[in-house]
């Protein structure tokens, strides 16, 4: 009886296996130099802007089944590394893993590649991160302003605490800090409390907290104030307009049938009726009917093409855009498959989110939506091709160590070994060669701030 490859693998030395797996790791590098250089030659020659992709890193995405932070990570170190011969090379060999690699080109320029590339080879993935990291802080410190620090650093952060409430962290410059102060202060002017007429006793005096609110709880209710505000009026106080609105007269054959007519925004330029029709998927609608000398005769309310909560509704569904490959959760515009212009129905069935890439690239590119029986969504190019799951990826490792040989590549359990022996690191030694050099490279004198 034939001894199964499980029972096999099992009576190896443990050097066999650890000479099989830091050999495989050295072709995994190897493998996946090639995939970045093909990368950065797909991205430079746009090969995905024909697949209704906003950008490579959502074809990576969708097609390879990569997430999209790392997939733009992939994106840039593909570019990066044309401009690091040495470090492509290195990796190209085998000799370098992705994740050293992904460090360095973070701050790798010709004037440092040598160096970084030494420390990568005869150090682990995390002394270069940690290297890579206190080197950033130093140009930092160097190099930004204290008003330039605080602006670089702005953020605000948010997560959900396990009773269900929101909790805000945000760093903001001074200037804009006292902005928002001044603003949180001006709402809880506005906001009522109870008021207790002084030499109330005691027990007569409210005991709940939110009777007697502290002034921090009133800050957090002058936050909901201020978000109401904006989400009601939007940005008036900052340029008198209404940010998010515009208006579009347009003839109604204008937007059925694509005739000649009336079709361009007030006091702007024409535009296609097509692009009106974009518009027109999710908006407000009045109609004003008028004589042939253009004078109105009457104007009707203003409506939405899709009411509140039919879109709720939608969202709940879609989720996002539906755009296959896309993933964008926010921002999204309702597009009715069969136009209301048209005659189309705005029911759920009728009507599917997109973001507004992919909602131009509908109306304006010429994909086609179809509904199918199924309840889901196929679209389809002008030259008729559709956009479906994606292909499979072939996951065959065994074909890596194959194919190197052809490619001129010797690749054995040493070449992906780091040749780290335990000994220190010092990491203040090398952020003053790295600034050394950097600044050797650039032509600035020692002792000065560049």
């Amino acid at each position: 009886m034939d001894e199964s490859p499980l029972h096999t693998q099992s009576v190896r030395s443990l050097a066999e296996l650890e000479a099989e797996i830091t050999e495989l790791a050295g072709h995994f590098n190897a493998a996946e130099h090639r995939w970045l250089t093909l990368i950065a030659e797909f991205d430079r020659r746009n090969g995905w802007s024909d697949r209704g992709c906003r950008s490579c890193a959502h074809w990576l995405n969708f097609q390879c089944g990569v997430s999209l932070g790392a997939a733009r990570e992939r994106v840039r170190v593909a570019h990066a590394l044309e401009g690091l011969p040495k470090i492509s090379a290195a990796m190209a060999r085998g000799a370098l893993s992705y994740s050293k690699v992904r460090a360095m080109t973070r701050i790798a320029g010709p004037e440092i590649e040598d160096y970084l590339l030494s420390i990568a080879l005869h150090g682990t993935a995390e002394h270069v991160e940690s290297l890579v990291q206190k080197f950033r802080r130093a140009k930092e410190a160097e190099e930004l302003s204290r008003e330039a620090r605080q602006h670089a650093g702005r953020s605000v952060t948010y997560l959900w605490d396990h009773d269900g409430s929101l909790v805000l962290k945000a760093r903001l410059p001074a200037e804009q800090g006292a902005l928002l102060l001044k603003a949180l202060d001006a709402a809880c002017e506005e906001i009522p409390t109870p008021h207790v007429p002084a030499g109330t006793p005691a027990y007569n005096r409210p005991s709940e907290p939110d009777e007697r609110p502290s002034y921090a709880a009133r800050r957090a209710d002058a936050c909901a104030a201020l978000a109401q505000t904006f989400l009601k009026q939007g940005a008036q106080a900052m340029n008198g307009g209404e940010k998010h609105q515009i208006v579009v007269h347009v003839d109604e054959a204008t937007l059925r049938d694509s005739t000649a007519g009336q079709c361009e925004l007030e006091d702007g330029p024409s535009l296609p009726a097509e692009t009106v029709r974009r518009f027109a998927c999710d908006c407000s609608v009045v109609m004003l009917v008028e004589n042939e000398k253009g004078e109105p005769l009457n104007v009707g309310r203003k409506t939405r093409s899709i009411p509140p909560a039919l879109r709720r509704a939608l969202n709940a569904r879609d989720r996002g855009c539906r755009f296959p490959g896309c993933t964008h959760t926010r921002y999204v515009d309702a597009h009715h498959v069969h136009h209301w212009a048209h005659g189309g129905e705005t029911k759920p069935s009728n009507l599917v989110t997109l973001c507004s890439f992919h909602h131009r690239k509908v109306h304006e590119g010429g994909v086609v939506i179809q509904t199918l029986d199924d309840g889901a969504f196929r679209f389809t190019r002008p030259d008729g091709r559709t956009f479906d799951s994606p292909v499979p990826v072939s996951s065959d490792w065994t074909q890596l160590p194959l194919s190197h040989p052809n490619r001129d590549l010797r690749i054995d359990h040493k070449t992906a070994t780091t040749l780290w022996r335990g000994e220190r690191m010092d990491y203040g030694l090398g952020v003053q060669v790295l600034l050394a050099q950097d600044r050797r490279g650039r032509n600035v004198p020692a002792g000065t701030n560049a």
